[in-house]
């Protein structure tokens, strides 16, 4: 990475000026592991993306980077310029393109990251003051789980961080941690944008009968409880997994599916969120 030399405050300074430019900062967050937040991430991004909104996505996992195994990009390598770091770029028609950046770009394949909490926080900072993103309407933060180190860094490092949104599946303890992140976004005054209920619903490819595999409707009725937006329940959908696998975002290839229409009417809430 580049501007290794600069003070905090500098680096500070640095972070407003770059991403004080980007209109719409989100935070996509979770409170436990394993309810499928980077496949909603990345996949919320391109609709956003296919919406005509310029988007990027930081991914900000630091242990767990995979959003460039979802886009099949893990084999890219930044450049750097004297500007600073380039981000991949995942062409979208019209010559424009979708931006990434992610520390699995900076890394040997499965090197692990054995960092402790000041570590962490310097390859953020670097990753926001140093990558020149271009005119983007909207970046999408993926986030690690929890509530640790990398949340509590972007909280406090992005100016004027539009919001953030919790995914959670229907059981109960995942119910039970969303609820820490949005009380944690509350707590550093980060508008919660709303609660997204994943893997909510299974339709049996064979009778067509819903089976709630995981229960359904906890995220709405937490939402409610909390007094923060829903914006929408995605079913379970094993076509979901196979693209996420295979580096093809579920959103490109499956119009009209029930997955990708919940997925357009969330992003219509929150391209529409004027924070309520």
């Amino acid at each position: 990475m580049v501007n290794k030399e600069l003070t905090l405050e500098e680096r500070k300074e640095l972070i407003k000026k770059r991403i004080g430019k980007i209109e719409n900062k989100i935070m996509v967050m979770s409170g436990k592991g394993g309810v499928g937040k980077t496949t909603v991430a990345v996949n919320l991004a391109f609709a956003l993306q296919m919406k005509d909104f310029n988007t990027g996505i930081l991914d900000a996992d630091i242990h767990g980077p995979n959003v460039p195994k979802m886009l099949k990009i893990e084999n890219f390598r930044p450049n750097t310029t004297p500007e600073g770091i380039l981000p991949a770029k995942i062409p979208m028609g019209a010559g424009r393109a979708l931006e990434v950046i992610s520390l699995a770009f900076f890394l040997k394949k499965d090197s692990p990251v054995i960092w402790r909490g000041p570590l962490k926080m310097g390859a953020l900072q670097q990753f926001l003051s140093d990558v020149v993103w271009g005119n983007l309407d909207y970046l999408i933060v993926d986030l690690p789980p929890g509530t640790g180190d990398e949340p509590l860094s972007i909280a406090q490092l992005i100016p004027d961080i539009t919001g953030s949104i919790i995914v959670t599946t229907p059981q109960d303890v995942a119910l039970m941690d969303s609820r820490r992140a949005v009380n944690f976004s509350k707590r550093l005054n980060v508008p919660v944008m709303g609660v997204i209920e994943n893997m909510s619903g299974f339709r049996c490819p064979h009778c067509g009968k819903e089976i709630n595999l995981f229960k359904m409707g906890g995220g709405e009725r937490a939402a409610k409880e909390l007094e923060v937006p829903f914006l929408g329940r995605i079913p379970i959908d094993p076509v979901i997994v196979k693209d996420s696998d295979s580096g093809r975002p579920f959103i490109l290839n499956h119009h009209d599916s029930e997955a990708e229409k919940v997925f357009n009417k969330i992003v219509d809430r929150i391209s529409g969120w004027k924070g309520e």
